[in-house]
């Protein structure tokens, strides 16, 4: 379980294929505290550290993960928001996140609001995930505030410290992100088609 509250950037330093698992070595600040099993969010994606050596780690992504997020485009040298999961007593500064990205969408449009900035993405609503206008949204790992939500469609707004401690940063028109839908909407929905 996690909260969606970034704790810092990793940088991917080493990815390797194996049949149809990909293997990524992550360089970060907090690789001395982790251990072996430990689960850490990489944009979102709920991942199980499986060696650790010096200042970096590897996890594993199996293929249902590599066709549910974007972790196939990944690169050497990309940054990725990493999240340690919560421990139990802790704050909830987010919302609740289960580490398990249920689609990617895609940037459609990034606007400077004067102390702010405006992010709109698209996703493909077939899926039956939707957004509630107020609600909370996770975007590669990141907890925020849907605005203008429509069918295939919303808008965050992004406050500059958030904008510098993820790679929200790194986003242009086009970028494919991961997209965590909230948990409680997500009963909501399912609830809904069950009484149909």
């Amino acid at each position: 379980m996690f909260t969606g509250i970034i704790e810092t950037l990793g940088t991917i330093q080493d990815i390797q294929k194996e049949n149809n698992n990909i293997h990524v070595t992550v360089n970060s600040s907090i690789t001395g505290e982790l251990k072996i099993d430990q689960s850490v969010a990489h944009n979102g994606i709920c991942l199980t550290v499986v060696n650790i050596s010096h200042d970096a780690y590897i996890v594993t992504a199996i293929k249902e993960t590599i066709d549910k997020t974007n972790l196939g485009d990944w690169k050497v040298g990309d940054s990725v928001n990493l999240e340690r999961a919560m421990k139990l007593g802790d704050r909830l500064d987010g919302h609740i996140v289960q580490g398990h990205v249920d689609q990617t969408g895609i940037c459609k449009n990034i606007e400077n609001a004067g102390g702010s900035i405006y992010f709109t993405f698209e996703y493909d609503s077939s899926l039956n995930n939707i957004t509630i206008e107020k609600g909370s949204i996770t975007i590669n790992g990141v907890s925020l505030t849907v605005v203008n939500s429509k069918k295939n469609e919303f808008s965050v707004a992004i406050i500059p410290y958030t904008l510098e401690h993820t790679n929200f940063k790194n986003f242009e028109i086009g970028t494919k992100i991961n997209l965590e839908f909230d948990v409680i909407g997500k009963y909501v929905t399912r609830l809904q088609e069950l009484r149909k």
